[in-house]
């Protein structure tokens, strides 16, 4: 069966997980994490995302994005793993594949799920057990929004930028953000979207992404198959709605 095409769009924020074989460790000394942002961030520009949040685990890679343009983060990922996997296999005298094959993606609704999303990637070491709290944790971009530790890899989004006047009002505000994990609901909701490659959103968020790549947003509903014509009633009605 072939795979379904990523949704993917210009603007809208993705939710990007990134695996390594096996669950292998992608990286085996700090100056692989170094370099993975380093050429994550020659990625990015080269190929047109801005880059909001991440988190570099031992086995996998949490990011939170926006593409510029058509494409541009399935073009980053890809320049970015295979100039990644050759350097640190010339480093590490290893051969063959580190990804899992395809990298995960999903669709953000950025007025009420990306900032849940962006505490998802950086809570992720607390999760694990690695530190006790998210600003002791190297490799993420937590200390960036909560300390104020510039890191030219990012671009903050608008749901930050909205959280204070100046710097020190969105700092605090984010920090408190992080008081309380995320609850088992939002937890899962992201984990199944994000492994699924469906939209997480509003439903209003859903239909505009149906509307505008004119393909599904949401997982097939389970039952019996509707009638041919009643199949033909939905598409007609689709094809009437206007864009919200």
């Amino acid at each position: 069966m072939a795979r379904r095409p990523r949704l993917e769009l210009p603007g809208h924020a993705l939710h990007i997980i990134q695996r390594g074989n096996n669950r292998a460790a992608c990286f085996c000394a700090g100056d692989d994490y170094r370099l993975y942002l380093d050429c994550l961030a020659d990625a990015a520009a080269t190929h047109g995302c801005l880059v909001h949040a991440y988190v570099l685990m031992t086995n996998h890679v949490h990011l939170l994005a926006t593409p510029q343009k058509p494409c541009a983060a399935s073009r980053m990922m890809q320049h970015l793993g295979r100039r990644y996997v050759r350097i640190v296999n010339d480093r590490h005298g290893r051969t063959g594949t580190m990804w899992e094959g395809r990298f995960k993606a999903n669709l953000v609704d950025s007025e009420q799920y990306l900032l849940t999303c962006h505490r998802y990637i950086e809570l992720n070491p607390v999760r694990a057990g690695v530190t006790a709290k998210p600003h002791e944790y190297p490799w993420s971009s937590h200390r960036h929004y909560a300390q104020g530790r510039t890191d030219p890899l990012l671009t903050e989004h608008e749901p930050y930028a909205r959280l204070g006047r100046t710097p020190i009002e969105r700092q605090e505000a984010f920090r408190a953000l992080f008081r309380h994990q995320l609850d088992d609901a939002a937890l899962a909701e992201i984990r199944s979207t994000v492994n699924r490659g469906w939209p997480i959103g509003s439903e209003r968020f859903k239909n505009e992404i149906e509307q505008v790549l004119r393909r599904a947003a949401r997982p097939p509903k389970r039952g019996r198959p509707a009638s041919p014509q009643a199949d033909r009633e939905v598409r007609i009605e689709s094809r009437n709605r206007p864009f919200e």
